[in-house]
């Protein structure tokens, strides 16, 4: 018998791979559901970023095997974007490394850095791919709780109480996702100058610091950064070229040469019309950003109004292309309300427990959705509640 790898043991199949079927098969039942679930941007790349691709692809001579460390044209648009935007300076050379996607880049790290045994420190609520990856790669994860009462930052003193000796590396994300909380430079500071005293590399994945966010941080920015953190960052939310898969990983010389050596063995360099076309998408000034966040403030105000009705609570100051809510008193967890809103009013928007246990008491809505289709999913859920409240009147009277 044909058996799968140890390294696989505990690696389910992706949550949304998984339940994008169930609702493709619900759709096949003629349900129709409104999916408010992932964030994938629904918007298209800036027209010039697509005249690019055309026009490059169209030459003869750009189709071969491309540098393993991308085009020198990407790396310049990175590091410009990276001055322009964040105050970093990054050499081009050097200090920048393309990606295809940042979710390679966690699993590029993992492998670069990690032995069985090693520790990572992993944000609970998180991106799940963090845990995945680390346990791909043999680690071993060690969740750190975030909760709304510590302004979903990692309380670093309840950490220092712990035996952190195998800690290797620790996942951060900020603006996070899901829950949309800003950091602030102090917080910054704080957590590069505990990494450091821990020797501890911080991984800061940074791909929403541009969506409904009008000061864009780079945890770079901050003295001593260098020495231990590696800066995952994507076009994917900030340019809508998600499916394009680009993305780049931006650290000193020596963590670039020492991911190099696994990178360069797991791809053979990216498209190159597509790497130029991502050039051209990093020098959009100021108005490509406001554009789309004036579609996506439009949007947030509608799903505010969904979760109104859902009774649910949440703040108003959260970042990034999902709005996180906590459930009303009466549910079990996320899921139940997640299942009721699916299975009652045909809409889809994601339980919070899938990031993590912090997260089970929550929901998350997608902003990647046309106003329309929020407003159709408001009038469904209305609906359901005006027929729910029709049947319970019904019964009381009986």
């Amino acid at each position: 018998m044909i058996t799968t790898s140890t390294r696989l043991e505990g690696i389910g199949e992706y949550y949304f791979s998984q339940k994008l079927r169930e609702i493709d098969e619900l759709n096949k039942q003629g349900k129709n559901i409104i999916s408010l679930g992932i964030g994938s941007p629904d918007l298209p790349p800036h027209p010039d970023v697509i005249k690019v691709l055309q026009e490059e692809s169209a030459k003869p001579n750009t189709h071969a095997y491309q540098s393993y460390k991308g085009s020198p044209v990407l790396r310049a648009a990175i590091s410009n974007w990276y001055a322009a935007w964040y105050g970093v300076n990054l050499h081009p050379d050097t200090e920048i490394l393309p990606l295809i996607g940042s979710k390679e880049g966690i699993m590029h790290i993992c492998m670069t850095y990690l032995n069985v045994g090693d520790e990572v420190l992993i944000p609970n609520p998180g991106y799940p791919t963090y845990s995945s990856a680390v346990t791909l790669a043999g680690g071993t994860i060690r969740p750190y709780h975030l909760t709304e009462q510590h302004n979903w930052q990692p309380d670093l003193e309840m950490l220092n109480k712990t035996d952190l000796s195998r800690v290797k590396l620790m996942f951060v994300n900020y603006p996070h996702m899901p829950t949309g909380q800003l950091p602030t430079k102090a917080f910054f500071s704080e957590l590069v100058k505990w990494a450091a005293a821990k020797n501890i590399l911080l991984v800061h994945d940074n791909p929403y610091s541009f969506i409904l966010n009008d000061h864009p941080m780079s945890l770079l920015s901050i003295d001593g950064a260098r020495e231990c953190v590696i800066e995952l960052n994507s076009l994917s939310k900030s340019q809508n070229m998600a499916g394009w898969r680009v993305g780049m990983l931006c650290a000193a010389k020596e963590r670039i040469d020492e991911v190099l050596r696994f990178k360069s063995n797991m791809d053979s360099g990216m498209f190159l019309p597509v790497q130029l076309a991502a050039a051209k998408a990093l020098g959009l000034g100021k108005d490509w950003y406001d554009s789309i966040n004036t579609i996506y403030k439009q949007r947030r105000e509608k799903v505010f109004g969904l979760l109104n009705l859902l009774q649910c609570s949440f703040s108003k100051d959260q970042v990034g292309m999902f709005v996180w809510a906590k459930i009303p008193a009466g549910y079990k967890d996320g899921y139940a309300l997640s299942d009721e809103v699916l299975y009652n009013a045909n809409v889809f928007i994601t339980p919070g427990g899938i990031f993590g246990s912090e997260g089970n008491n929550y929901v998350r809505v997608s902003l990647c959705c046309r106003e329309e289709n929020i407003e159709a999913a408001i009038l469904r859920v209305q609906r359901e509640k005006e027929l729910k409240a029709t049947k319970e009147k019904q019964l009381s009277n009986q």
